[in-house]
């Protein structure tokens, strides 16, 4: 079992990451396909996906989990809170029982460089370009995970993420 890495955040919410390596029959036999994909690779890592909840939570209902508008997989009634993600041969879930999450597994690719203008704003590059000892393909994926996260926990679609002003969002008392 790839379970390559499982924390437990806090009392309520658990994280976890899955190396896709098994045939589809392995997740078949605890998760089920929820909608047609026809690619062999994108169903492994729905599949994944779903497992990694179960994982977590065992009681986890997989096979209610519904897509809004917005492509957010959710439950009714929200009894777990969620996020899946997935990545050539990798799976990352987020569960909460009691708040809104967000999770994002990107690989390092350089084709980011190319699509940067989309998700980064002058101010951001600034601090990357002075500030980072990261190379610049690893600070810009984690800003886009960073910012994919964000907007999977904010779950309403709408966030434009190359301009400065970002939708008003409570976090909670401070």
């Amino acid at each position: 079992m790839p379970l390559v890495y499982q924390q437990n955040i806090n009392a309520t919410t658990k994280i976890a990451v899955w190396h896709i390596t098994e045939p589809e029959d392995f997740f078949l036999a605890v998760v089920p396909v929820q909608r047609e994909i026809k690619h062999w690779h994108k169903r492994l890592q729905h599949l994944a996906g779903r497992i990694l909840l179960k994982e977590m939570y065992p009681d986890f209902p997989v096979q209610l989990i519904q897509i809004a508008d917005t492509k957010k997989p959710y439950l009714e009634n929200e009894p777990f809170h969620f996020s899946i993600s997935h990545g050539g041969d990798y799976a990352a879930a987020m569960v909460s029982k009691t708040h809104r999450v967000g999770v994002d597994v990107e690989l390092l690719n350089e084709k980011i460089e190319q699509i940067q203008h989309k998700f980064i704003y002058e101010a951001e590059l600034q601090v990357l370009n002075v500030q980072s000892p990261m190379p610049a393909i690893q600070c810009l994926t984690l800003y886009w995970s960073i910012k994919e996260s964000v907007f999977k926990w904010w779950g309403r679609g709408q966030v434009e993420f190359q301009k400065r002003y970002y939708p008003k969002i409570n976090f909670g008392p401070a």
